[in-house]
């Protein structure tokens, strides 16, 4: 295992900021678009979260790899954050079920990252300037040369994430008895997305995400779920086109995350790139239906366009983010469809909405 801890690293972000600190997990340099997860806990679940594909993280919470890693809490089967920063790294760690160090599970994986800088400066940076691409390198620190090849990787850029995290090909999760059976479109989905629809009596058919409508349909589901997912949903004809034909087929249907999106652009609703994006799992969302609140696990760099749904005669806004008012959550309201902005899974985050999924069943048996 490598010795880190007197290892020197740099960041550099695309306006030409720069953090020095020390190198964690493999040596080495990372590129991608930079953004921050304000959770306490739950970090390996973030990690192997497919929806930050592409992103170098920054942890806001100080401690980083306290409590190590444990195989089944991955969200999936590896890494899929481009590069992690934090403050303080910890090579050891104190829960005895653990199976391994977060080092080690780095390593392992070929992720690269920093510590040892203030985050709390890097945060308040990019919170004010916005979404933008940075690297990390702990194997070249010519600032110069950083530059070049961060320069060199926006110009090539593309967000067409989908398709690079979605399994490679179909397969079945749950049990084959079970009464319902759902087919689920990934376009980066969880496993605690899955393993809720388990719980739930829902045997699953996943499909990679370019999958015709032609085609699930063949398996007679009972319902559709659109799963979460990475990048600008906008690049994502093929599943706008998916889901305008399961709507067409009036079929239930529950989109997630990136999922919501993708049934907003299937309704004529346009997505925005925001600032920031929400990242955490402690964000506080409205359900308007109810008028109860929930504290959520989000996720995501694009929202839809609230003027443009409450413009939409065939759409309801259901749910609201107390914090900037954007939308949380849609329904179509003449067909059996449904969508949320944020992973009510609670992989991690809090259990508060879980019931979108006894709703998601519920709208299937009708």
């Amino acid at each position: 295992m490598t010795n880190f801890h007197n290892m020197p690293a740099v960041l550099l972000l695309q306006d030409g900021t720069v953090f020095k600190g020390v190198a964690i997990g493999k040596i080495g340099t990372t590129l991608g678009e930079i953004c921050f997860n304000t959770g306490a806990t739950g970090y390996q679940e973030v990690f192997t979260d497919p929806s930050y594909y592409g992103q170098i993280m920054v942890a806001t919470h100080p401690h980083i790899g306290t409590y190590g890693i444990k195989e089944d809490e991955s969200q999936s089967e590896r890494i899929q954050i481009k590069g992690l920063v934090c403050k303080d790294f910890s090579e050891g760690y104190s829960r005895h079920i653990a199976q391994l160090s977060t080092q080690e599970f780095f390593e392992s994986e070929n992720l690269i990252g920093i510590s040892g800088i203030d985050t709390r400066s890097l945060v308040r940076h990019i919170r004010d300037k916005g979404a933008m691409n940075a690297i990390i390198s702990s194997e070249n620190l010519n600032i110069d040369e950083l530059k070049s090849q961060l320069e060199d990787f926006s110009e090539n850029q593309d967000f067409e994430y989908a398709s690079k995290v979605t399994t490679s090909k179909v397969y079945y999760y749950g049990d084959e008895d079970a009464s319902t059976r759902v087919a689920v479109l990934d376009l980066g989905v969880k496993r605690n997305i899955l393993k809720n629809l388990d719980d739930r009596q829902v045997y699953m058919k996943v499909f990679p995400a370019k999958t015709t409508y032609e085609e699930m349909k063949k398996w007679g589901a009972d319902g559709y779920l659109i799963s979460n997912g990475p990048g600008d949903p906008s690049t994502l004809d093929y599943a706008v086109e998916t889901v305008k034909e399961i709507l067409a087929d009036d079929k239930p249907l529950f989109g997630i995350c990136l999922g919501h999106q993708v049934l907003a652009l299937a309704n004529g609703v346009k997505t925005e790139k925001m600032l920031n994006g929400h990242r955490g799992c402690n964000q506080p969302v409205k359900n308007l239906l109810t008028n109860k609140s929930e504290i959520t696990s989000q996720n995501h760099g694009f929202t839809v366009s609230r003027e443009q749904v409450e413009s939409n005669p065939n759409l309801e806004i259901t749910h609201i983010n107390l914090n900037d008012g954007t939308v949380e959550g849609i329904r179509v309201k003449d067909k059996n469809a449904f969508s949320v902005q944020y992973h009510p899974e609670a992989g991690p985050g809090p259990h508060d909405s879980k019931y979108l999924f006894d709703q998601f069943i519920a709208m299937i048996k009708g």
